[in-house]
């Protein structure tokens, strides 16, 4: 599933849009869980600073 959201990142149908992942410790449990979102190129910045 992975690769065919990267493939369409790169098929020109939305250029300004980045796939970020965030790790982030779970306060529960203490394990790490990992955050994956399409973003717009304008908003990264506020993706990794949100917890």
């Amino acid at each position: 599933m992975a690769k065919k959201a990267v493939a369409t990142l790169h098929e020109g149908v939305a250029k300004n849009v980045v796939k970020c992942i965030r790790m982030d410790k779970s306060p529960r449990t203490g394990a790490y869980i990992f955050t994956e979102r399409i973003v717009p190129t304008d908003k990264v910045k506020d993706f990794f600073e949100k917890k």
